[in-house]
């Protein structure tokens, strides 16, 4: 099958229902395979996370021809703060100080891969930062969105890569 979709932050394809879709390439910047992440008081209960991503490389730096995917998945990390250990750095990686620059130049990686009139869908966690400051740091918002989660700090945002078509002259 044709590789439609490319999910450029897949981490452990949490938000994939099928984390094996023969129409994706799922990238990511980390390989991790079964890592402990959390493990209760008692001793009883534990999480594991494994990061497999199909095709190992940085999202602002993808390593696809322009043009390339019909549809483009991106959710990036979004903790600005934790320390390597951290369950939730463990699971979503995490932002560094340049973060407005690392969102903006990945955006723009995303677009020039996504196919003229592609879909590209952008998940959002407000744990740190509000939607608006990365809106702010790619230089425009999504087309319309979501909140979603339990305190709606969720935002799943839709952009489009549409091309201007240059008028007839007559």
């Amino acid at each position: 099958m044709e590789k439609k979709i490319l999910d450029v932050t897949c981490g452990a394809r949490t938000i994939w229902f099928n984390k094996d879709h023969p129409a994706a390439v799922f990238c990511d910047k980390r390989r991790e395979y079964g890592t402990k992440i959390w493990e209760s008081a008692d001793g009883k209960k534990e999480r594991f996370v494994t990061v497999d991503p199909d095709l190992q490389c940085d999202f602002t730096n993808l390593p696809f021809r322009d043009n390339s995917f019909p549809l483009v998945i991106f959710d990036p990390p979004h903790l600005t703060h934790g320390g390597e250990t951290s369950w939730l750095v463990r699971k979503y990686g995490r932002l560094e100080d340049n973060w407005p620059e690392m969102l903006r130049d990945g955006f723009r990686e995303c677009m020039r891969v996504l196919k003229p009139d592609g879909v590209l869908i952008f998940k959002w966690s407000e744990y740190n930062l509000p939607a608006e400051a990365v809106w702010a740091a790619i230089g425009q918002k999504p087309l319309f969105g979501h909140r979603s989660g339990k305190q709606q700090q969720t935002f799943w945002g839709c952009f489009m890569k549409i091309i201007e078509e240059e008028p007839c002259s007559t």
